[in-house]
């Protein structure tokens, strides 16, 4: 080999070669060589262009062509009729989020016919609060679904500082990038859902570690910039930012940042705010059951203000730019009764699904509906941990029933969910009496 590395003419990068995908386009001549991180840029640019009408930014005019369409569908009230299709409860956070993410889009339009203008809609970031497995990830998505945006969820917790080991900030937008398909202009208009934001609350000192910045305060400084709008410059690969590494950069200005977390113990913040310290305490005082627990926290958690997010770690910085503040409830038993049966994605409709495609028909006993439920509520996962119990009760079955092609029925009893028994397995036409299979 006449060389072992060479400057890309157009990123200046020098590339070592290490084997033949290596290899650049070189002219000896003149020099000129090109790396094929550079081709494949200036191939996926032809191809944007090409399918915009190889029209510069055809792009972002189509869009903007097609958002006065996308508010004609997308009212409030049609937002949340779809994620009342879906989402079990949660009535007024169904409405702030819809209320949320048209307006949203209402802002980008004006911008856009009145571009050039002085004054301008800031954007409104969500915050949303809620308890484990309340539906918080699940209506994001569906909402996702229904705009038809880009969304990519983040986990907060992964971030860190600037110099300390873990992901920086600007994952969050790399994969809202991977999301869209590598596509800037789908980036710039989609959804990033920053999950556990709890978790980067300031600390006191309490279990830091090298793996985030003591207290989490720097986090926290490092998402202003990107919440507010700014160009976010990142590597396509994920590796450290140097001068060699190209680049890709991202306008925020227009994704909508949506951040949510448990929150766990801010409803006792928001007590003392409202109570005042008149809380009953000591031996006099009732042991609250697990039903007064959910109803004290329902009641108290949309209560929550700004001042009661500072109080928990949240810099004020950070509260200034989340305007829209969405609270979930938790889920009882008979709300988590009809996750499993009701939207169009319950996890007994899925089985039924399943198992119709090998001729059987599932039933489950309404008692052991509500045992799956209590079972849910007893590991304080509300509707997550529901398709996990199904799983571990259906598994012998679903193994046992591609042995045999012939129309059968399986019956789901309450001792089959406490693992008393195993699900029973009929011929189709006998009744449930019958002899199992």
């Amino acid at each position: 080999m006449a060389f072992e590395s060479y400057h890309c003419s157009v990123c200046g990068r020098r590339v070592k070669i290490q084997s033949r995908a290596d290899m650049p386009v070189l002219d000896p001549n003149t020099g000129f060589g090109i790396c094929r991180n550079c081709i494949k840029s200036i191939f996926r640019f032809i191809e944007e262009e090409e399918s915009g009408g190889g029209k510069i930014r055809a792009g972002r005019r189509t869009f903007a062509n097609t958002l006065g369409e996308l508010l004609a569908k997308n009212r409030p009230h049609v937002i949340k009729e779809y994620l009342d299709e879906f989402i079990i409860m949660q009535e007024r956070a169904k409405k702030i989020l819809s209320v949320a993410a048209y307006n949203h889009y209402k802002r980008m339009k004006y911008d856009l016919d009145n571009r050039g203008g002085d004054d301008e809609i800031d954007k409104s970031n969500v915050i949303i609060l809620g308890p484990t497995g309340c539906g918080k990830t699940a209506m994001l998505s569906h909402l996702s679904k229904l705009l038809d945006i880009p969304f990519a969820v983040t986990d907060a917790s992964s971030l860190t500082e600037a110099g300390f080991v873990g992901a920086d900030v600007e994952v969050a937008v790399r994969n809202l990038y991977y999301a869209a398909g590598r596509n800037i202009e789908k980036t710039e208009h989609g959804i990033i859902y920053l999950d556990e934001f709890d978790k980067i609350a300031r600390k006191s000192g309490a279990n830091n570690s090298i793996t985030a910045d003591p207290g989490h305060e720097g986090v926290q400084q490092g998402l202003l910039k990107m919440l507010e709008g700014s160009v976010v410059e990142f590597t396509e690969r994920g590796q450290r930012k140097h001068p060699e590494a190209p680049t890709i950069k991202v306008d925020t200005k227009n994704i909508l940042f949506i951040c949510g977390g448990a929150f766990v113990g801010i409803e006792k913040i928001i007590e003392r705010r409202v109570r005042k310290g008149n809380v009953q305490m000591g031996f006099g005082s009732d042991i609250p059951s697990r039903e007064d627990t959910d109803a004290k926290y329902n009641e108290l958690i949309h209560q929550v203000r700004p001042e009661d997010l500072m109080k928990y770690g949240i810099i004020p910085e950070i509260i200034g730019r989340l305007p829209v503040i969405c609270t979930l409830e938790t889920l009882d038993e008979d709300a988590l009764l009809k996750i499993l049966t009701e939207p169009k994605n319950a996890p007994v409709k899925q089985y039924e699904k399943l198992l119709a495609m090998d001729n059987v028909k599932l039933e489950f006993e309404e008692a052991a509906l509500r045992q799956v439920a209590k079972m849910a509520i007893e590991r304080k996962t509300g509707a997550r941990s529901l398709k996990g119990i199904i799983e571990d009760v259906m598994l012998d079955v679903m193994f046992e029933i591609p042995k045999s092609t012939e129309p059968r029925r399986v019956v789901i009893t309450e001792a089959c969910i406490k693992g008393d028994e195993q699900p029973k397995i009929f011929p189709l036409d006998d009744d449930k009496s019958a002899e199992a299979v």
